[in-house]
């Protein structure tokens, strides 16, 4: 005997009386439990040198941040930690002169106390010292009138990479004899 369907009608009410079961809730984030748990090892070791490598530059300021480097944080049993700096070539005696500056600034950023010698490294950086590139001045154009004088001056040299070049030369030389 073949078994007969609801209607439309009685589908809605069948649906309509009963209660769907909620959706399972998502599983808690990781992080919730991780940060517990760094925020105890923080307080057991204090921040590592890697907190330290990235705010270097707020910490010491930009000359010293681009000619050295936190290498590794040593704690002490008896005090606060010494800071391992690792400095390139005669700056060591700029972050020695300076050293207690930047222990006041390390103990500002990690808590009174935490940092209390510093211990300085000649060595090579793991990233290379930014080099100030001079920036050239933009300078405005030559005038048509001596742009032509130009172009008349050399209209018997032969086109060409030579001809370019003392058309460069040409128009820089008497940019600089302007007023």
């Amino acid at each position: 005997m073949p078994r007969m369907l609801p209607s439309a009608q009685e589908a809605a009410a069948i649906l309509a009386a009963r209660r769907p079961r909620p959706p399972p809730r998502p599983p808690r984030h990781a992080a919730r439990g991780l940060a517990v748990a760094m925020k105890a090892l923080e307080a057991k070791f204090g921040r590592g040198p890697q907190d330290l490598k990235t705010r270097w530059r707020e910490i010491v300021g930009e000359t010293l941040a681009a000619r050295s480097e936190p290498v590794k944080l040593i704690k002490s049993r008896t005090g606060g930690a010494t800071l391992e700096l690792r400095v390139a070539g005669p700056v060591a005696a700029l972050v020695q002169h300076q050293a207690p500056l930047i222990l006041d600034r390390l103990n500002m950023y990690l808590g009174p106390g935490a940092v209390a010698r510093l211990r300085i490294a000649q060595g090579p950086l793991s990233r290379p010292a930014a080099k100030a590139t001079p920036r050239r001045r933009n300078r405005p154009p030559l005038d048509a009138a001596a742009e032509q004088a130009l172009a008349d001056s050399l209209a018997e040299a032969r086109d060409g990479p030579l001809k370019a070049a003392l058309l460069r030369l040409g128009r820089e030389v008497m940019r600089d004899r302007r007023p």
